[in-house]
């Protein structure tokens, strides 16, 4: 039970509720998805399960996709449809040319302050919780990188769009922000991710489709292998003996491993989020995937970051 499924989230419910329901019905305590929609949001939401819970993180980290519909004119307490107005323009004096050059700013880096009411945590609880209660907290911007941003249709006062960003964006942000920029006030409509890392929405299989699959007994088809979330990664093939080595977490030199040298800037190999480039998945001799290593610059030597025990018989 060790994967990862490409589910479509319908709207209405939280992502956690997708995680719940995927829970029950295989059976597998360790489930966990990669990366929160918002309840009406659809789309693409990567649901890891077994060890594939131990590769969340570089899901998280992935580049993603969405298309949303923003209404001008309105602007709402969330950010989106199911908050309550706080502000009312008049959108129709707004040309094409206006929206383009708004939509223009958005592109590259930039600084987004995220919606209050979010899964974010301050102090240790969630903003939502914070802005329900009454609580004003004063939240700080933060960068995130906007790599595409398209005008698909626009039909006044509705804008759709298609966003390719970093993680860490909140298109509910994008929406609000973008009425601020116009005077009017917006707010975002409706959501759909379409893609996360390598899963795209055509692919993605829908609540009924999963629990037909599970019915039918043939669910482990619709998993994916915990190492296809890993390809950006070099690929290499170690010995049985470095095999037994990175499975009892020593650090080894690697002969064919990704050429690495000293005055690479990279980050330690220990240290979180560290680089691609300082990164690979090993196999063994059989072909099974055995794990992630990290390149240690100070000693020229690679470090296991993420070892998956039942990966082959050479582990056992």
């Amino acid at each position: 039970m060790d994967g990862i499924l490409n589910i479509n989230k319908p709207s209405g419910i939280t992502s956690f509720g997708v995680v719940a329901l995927v829970r029950r019905l295989s059976g597998e305590r360790r489930v966990g998805h990669a990366g929160t929609l918002d309840p009406a949001a659809t789309g693409v939401l990567p649901v890891c399960l077994g060890q594939g819970t131990r590769v969340i993180e570089f899901l998280v980290d992935t580049t993603k996709s969405y298309r949303a519909e923003i209404v001008l004119g309105v602007a709402t307490d969330t950010f989106d449809a199911s908050g309550k107005v706080t502000r009312q323009g008049e959108p129709a004096g707004i040309s094409r040319a206006q929206l383009d050059i708004a939509l223009d700013s958005f592109h590259g880096q930039i600084q987004q302050v995220p919606p209050l009411y979010s899964a974010l945590k301050h102090q240790g609880k969630p903003l939502y919780e914070l802005a329900r209660a009454g609580l004003e907290v004063e939240l700080k911007s933060r960068p995130v990188t906007i790599h595409k941003l398209e005008l698909i249709d626009w039909q006044p006062p509705s804008v759709t769009i298609e966003v390719v960003c970093s993680k860490g964006t909140y298109i509910r942000s994008l929406a609000h922000d973008l009425g601020q920029m116009l005077g009017c006030g917006a707010h975002l409509k409706s959501l759909i991710r379409l893609r996360c890392g390598i899963f795209d929405i055509k692919d993605a299989v829908s609540v009924p489709q999963l629990e037909g699959a599970f019915r039918g007994g043939y669910w482990q088809q619709l998993l994916y292998p915990i190492d296809s979330v890993l390809s950006d990664l070099t690929a290499v093939v170690v010995t049985e003996y470095e095999a037994k080595n990175i499975k009892n977490g020593r650090s080894l030199v690697l002969e064919n491993a990704p050429n690495q040298s000293a005055s690479d800037e990279l980050s330690p190999a220990i240290a979180g989020g560290a680089s691609l480039q300082n990164r690979c998945r090993a196999y063994t001799l059989d072909g099974r995937f055995l794990g992630v290593l990290c390149f240690n610059p100070e000693d020229g030597q690679w470090h296991p970051q993420k070892v998956f025990l039942r990966s082959g018989p050479v582990l056992e």
